[in-house]
């Protein structure tokens, strides 16, 4: 069972359409880049974290990272139930509406 009605997710994706072009240009430009998906195999987590959130989220989708006025995406955001940390967390009226946590794919080339 969908979220949305199939009318409801086309009016809205046909409204955002140029926009989705857009962000789909910036993110195939950077992320179907031979070179960088090499880059990026070979390095660690650590390594591409703050570069992923700047390149995807910052660059490509239009977020504000921290501590830029007004921001709305923030870095190693500690759960409140656990007190683990994500790496990364989506800000909307001072509350967490999303996270962003990295994991490691093994074996992920063919």
């Amino acid at each position: 069972m969908s979220l949305f009605q199939n009318i409801i997710t086309k009016k809205h994706i046909t409204s955002q359409g140029d926009k989705i072009k857009a962000a789909y240009k910036l993110f195939a430009a950077y992320f179907d880049n031979t070179a960088i998906q090499e880059n990026i195999l070979e390095s660690n987590e650590e390594q591409f974290q703050e570069g992923f959130l700047l390149e995807l989220f910052v660059n490509i989708l239009g977020y504000t990272l921290n501590p830029a006025p007004n921001y709305n995406l923030i870095t190693e955001r500690k759960n409140e139930k656990d007190l683990k940390k994500a790496d990364g967390a989506i800000i909307v009226g001072g509350y967490v509406v999303g996270v962003i946590v990295f994991t490691k794919r093994e074996n992920i080339r063919t």
